[in-house]
């Protein structure tokens, strides 16, 4: 019994001390004793000088500290930068997801709205980044639908915030390049010399998306097709069209631009 007595004083002491180990080895929160200002203020810096994975996790801890204030709601949105300046648009878009659903009233709900826009214009769309070439009317339009969604809401709902005209003037952009998607399909079946397929496609652009420039290819392919097909009224119809809408086309002159010339660039 007196060995017995020994193994289990033993054995709690060797649990004792690996606990005791185990809660000596744990990281200590060097946030612990700061206050939720502090807290935001070395999250704004870490976030100014592009720390952007140091600044998450002092904004998340933010969130919880200051929960049900001001400070909180603004931890959010910032958090919803920080993910995209990392290149973390999905955690970014979550982010302001949620703060749109939890604040609906907030202040900061129409810059949340233009926030969500830019980061699905940025995701699909190369103009204003000038990082490439390739224009969005060769790439997936989810992205570039969702931005214009967001726009849409934005000037809809807050026509006075300041962010509304750069909002629009990228509305602008988006309407074309989806017709202009519409129209390289077009001169993609008119090149392979599906002709009917093209002047459809062509069609669908003019009957979607009024008033674009993107438009003005859409009605030279439906020109080249007609004409292609010995379909000569319909041609000739087309064509007056195109000259009337856009007077100085090159088109009927020069025939299609360079695949090497963006169509962005003339707009």
């Amino acid at each position: 019994m007196p060995k017995l007595k020994l193994s289990v004083v033993y054995a709690c002491g060797l649990a004792c001390s690996v606990m005791l180990g185990a809660c000596s080895s744990a990281p200590k929160d060097p946030t612990a004793g700061w206050s939720p200002n502090k807290i935001y203020a070395e999250a704004k810096d870490e976030l100014n000088a592009g720390g952007y994975d140091k600044a998450v996790p002092l904004f998340d801890k933010l969130e919880g500290r200051a929960a049900g204030t001001p400070l909180a709601q603004q931890a959010q949105i910032d958090k919803a930068y920080a993910h995209y300046k990392a290149g973390e648009p999905l955690l970014a878009i979550a982010t302001l997801d949620r703060f749109i659903k939890l604040h609906p009233a907030s202040p900061a709900i129409d810059y949340a709205l233009y926030l969500k826009g830019v980061i699905n214009f940025n995701d699909d769309l190369g103009l204003f980044s000038g990082l490439t070439r390739q224009d969005l009317a060769e790439r997936d339009q989810k992205a570039a639908k969702d931005s214009f969604e967001s726009f849409k809401e934005l000037i809809t709902r807050f026509p006075e915030s300041r962010y509304t005209p750069d909002a629009t003037a990228r509305m602008k952009y988006i309407v074309n390049s989806l017709a202009q998607s519409e129209v390289h399909v077009a001169r993609y079946y008119f090149e392979r010399g599906a002709y009917l397929a093209a002047i459809n496609r062509a069609q669908t652009a003019l009957k979607d998306y009024a008033g674009v420039p993107a438009l003005e290819e859409a009605l030279f392919i439906m020109v080249k097709s007609y004409d292609a097909l010995g379909m000569i009224d319909l041609r000739d119809d087309t064509q007056r069209v195109l000259a009337k809408n856009f007077p100085q086309t090159p088109y009927l002159t020069q025939g299609f631009r360079s695949k090497s010339d963006p169509w962005w660039k003339i707009w």
